[in-house]
């Protein structure tokens, strides 16, 4: 049987936390503030979490949906970053 796709969690930041703006003094989940940080080891608990980059995760293919949507919404309460998540 053959592995299932990873999943991944992409995340569109509010723009002084953008990794890609030209000035990214903030650097997405891998920014060195205490609220990201804590946010990245909440993100990183959870076993199907395979890793994480500055705007995107990526999860074992066999995750549950449910899991997926958790956290999607979690990532989406976090309006001082977060502007948008898109789960593919």
């Amino acid at each position: 049987m053959a592995a299932a796709a990873a999943r991944t969690v992409e995340i569109g930041f509010q723009a002084n936390w953008d990794p890609e703006a030209a000035d990214a003094s903030h650097r997405g989940l891998l920014a060195w503030d205490p609220r990201v940080r804590t946010l990245l080891k909440v993100l990183v608990s959870y076993s199907e979490v395979r890793y994480i980059l500055a705007d995107r995760i990526s999860l074992e293919g066999s995750a549950d949906p449910r899991l997926l949507e958790t956290i999607a919404r979690f990532l989406e309460r976090q309006r001082w970053l977060v502007q948008r998540v898109k789960v593919s």
